[in-house]
């Protein structure tokens, strides 16, 4: 389902960390937990937040492959076809199944070249990313780590489930994304998250006016405070 062009805008305006805000909100409760839980190292950590639907796939590096070069490469061809083909628009959600241990880098300057050339958005993973200073720009990528090597990385699934610190994704699920992070937008609540947008700035503005006021005390923020948690979730 193509996604609304006015909420599409609203959602890349606004930082990852508003959005959680934001999905709480729309769910009228506290507690909101499909987001990433450790720090992602950005290629571009000025760039806008993306916005787009899970293209998932597994991979792992550390270890030579056991399927043969045949194999590999019919796999490798399907998962470049999906992500070709996928929905848009897409950001790429990779799980490096080595986890800590992983050593091979699949995000460098000709991956990252060949993505950007589908007119996809970007990438999160828990995987490694290399050729800093050669990737194109416009295509940021938000890796668990830096590396120098490949090693032996390849695809092991794909259109598949996956997790990425945490954070829980099907394909197709709706991925907001900057250098703070990344979370799944549950799809149930994607019809609230304008108004949610909208009252949850306009409960932030309450402090954040009291606050920027001349002659703002304690007394002017007890109130403001009192204010804003009659008006927040």
């Amino acid at each position: 389902m193509a996604i609304d062009t006015e909420l599409l805008g609203r959602l890349r305006a606004v930082d990852t960390p508003t959005i959680c805000n934001a999905i709480e909100v729309a769910q009228k409760k506290r507690g909101f937990a499909n987001f990433t839980r450790q720090q992602l190292v950005s290629t571009e950590p000025e760039a806008p937040a993306l916005v787009g639907y899970a293209l998932t796939a597994k991979i792992r590096g550390k270890m030579p492959p056991e399927d043969s070069a045949e194999v590999l490469r019919e796999r490798r061809m399907g998962y470049y076809r999906y992500v070709a083909e996928g929905a848009r628009p897409g950001i790429v959600v990779i799980e490096d199944t080595d986890y800590e241990q992983a050593c091979g880098a699949y995000w460098g300057e000709i991956n990252t070249s060949i993505h950007k050339g589908f007119g996809l958005e970007g990438v999160v993973t828990n995987g490694l990313v290399r050729d800093l200073g050669d990737l194109p720009t416009g295509f940021p990528v938000l890796a668990g780590s830096i590396g120098p090597s490949h090693g032996f990385v390849h695809v092991l699934d794909y259109d598949c489930p996956v997790e990425v610190f945490g954070m829980q994704v099907r394909a197709a699920d709706l991925i907001h994304a900057d250098r703070h992070g990344a979370c799944v937008i549950p799809a149930e609540i994607l019809g609230d998250m304008i108004t949610a947008l909208d009252q949850l700035a306009a409960s932030e503005r309450i402090v954040l006016e009291a606050a920027s006021q001349p002659g703002f005390d304690f007394q002017r923020f007890e109130a403001a405070w009192a204010a804003f948690e009659k008006s927040r979730t």
